[in-house]
């Protein structure tokens, strides 16, 4: 007679047939690259999840930078708060659309966990350094495939895989492709994920960030709330519950028939706004853009995280012994990549106590 626990897993498998026709059936998956046996409490994207969370790449997030660079207040926002709230958000929408919340959950733990310190401004250094570029998003993919638990990575599925390496967006506009598909290997196929639920972290990282800068923005004292453009204030709302409440629900609105159109061959209709509120919150992006994330002062900051970054990788090259003693390079690479999976690693204390112990100076 099976105990009750030997059948969790198949039964919310069968809770999962009744999902909208679009969502992503764990039963499934496209599978894991080494095959393993299934779990008798949780599903292959529960089982993702809780790899994500129990990594030490998730852990080091709580110490990362997301806008503002090593920060003296405690209510500034970090890599790991942010990543909780494009979980949250993500898992609201996916509910709302009757979409794989387990799956929109895992990607949405993972997909930053290849940031560097010191946010955006450590990954363009390390870009201009290392031969073949770095993408966090990439980075991020790289570590759960091969960086994680001494070198095995955490073997996820490839949906997981998948939404963590396409959830990256350009400058331009909320829903512009990028141009350059350096990491849009052909294996992967389009840059937009191939699910809706990986297509919803690709939004809610951005409805997520948006918000959250404009709060932290405040608490610096370089904005005011009635400091931001009239016509996004008209159309999401003055608040930050009011932005995420009309952003949320017009996402449900305009996604809706996507959702329950059954999936096919090709890509699904991608997951959506109304033209008003994704012009909203394009202008909202751009003013913070000129207003807060290109303030002479974060540029200022930006330029000594630069200089950091750029003085720990000529000293790890000259010297590399601190690599071999590390568990989190692999020795058959280059030294260039072994460099930047070290300094990518590091959380922004890590890195500024690490180049003050070597002398740096600014």
């Amino acid at each position: 007679m099976p105990r009750p626990h030997e059948s969790v897993r198949r039964r919310l498998e069968e809770r999962e047939e009744r999902l909208a026709p679009a969502a992503v059936r764990s039963a499934r998956s496209r599978g894991r690259e080494r095959p393993e046996a299934a779990s008798d409490m949780r599903t292959a994207f529960q089982r993702d999840r809780d790899r994500i969370v129990h990594s030490k790449a998730f852990r080091r997030l709580k110490h990362k930078t997301q806008v503002f660079i090593a920060p003296a207040g405690d209510h500034y926002v970090t890599r790991l708060t942010h990543t909780l709230e494009v979980a949250q958000i993500g898992r609201t929408i996916a509910r709302a659309l009757d979409l794989n919340e387990d799956l929109s959950e895992a990607i949405a733990l993972g997909h930053d966990l290849g940031h560097t310190p010191f946010g955006h401004a450590g990954e363009q250094a390390l870009a201009a350094l290392l031969p073949e570029g770095f993408r966090h998003n990439e980075q991020s993919l790289r570590i759960v495939d091969l960086l994680e638990r001494d070198g095995d990575g955490l073997n996820l599925t490839w949906e997981v895989r998948e939404g963590i390496l396409k959830h990256s967006k350009p400058r331009e506009g909320i829903f512009e492709e990028l141009e350059d598909r350096h990491w849009a290997a052909a294996a992967w196929g389009e840059p937009l994920a191939s699910t809706l639920e990986g297509q919803i972290v690709r939004l809610a990282d951005s409805l997520a960030y948006l918000n959250h800068d404009i709060a932290d923005a405040e608490r610096a004292g370089l904005l005011r709330p009635g400091d931001l453009p009239a016509r996004a204030r008209a159309v999401l709302g003055e608040t930050h519950a009011e932005r995420i409440d009309t952003l949320v629900s017009d996402v449900v609105d305009a996604s809706w028939r996507f959702a329950n159109e059954p999936r096919g061959e090709g890509p699904p209709q991608p997951i959506t706004m109304s033209d008003e509120v994704a012009a909203a919150t394009d202008e909202l992006r751009d003013y913070l853009f000129e207003n807060v994330y290109l303030w002479e002062e974060r540029l200022a900051e930006a330029d000594r995280a630069r200089r950091l970054i750029e003085f720990l990788w000529a000293h790890f090259l000259r010297d590399p012994s601190e690599l071999d003693a590390s568990d989190y390079t692999r020795r058959e690479d280059t030294l260039s990549r072994r460099v930047a999976d070290y300094i990518a690693g590091m959380t922004d204390l890590y890195a500024l106590a690490a180049a003050g112990r070597l002398g740096f100076t600014s």
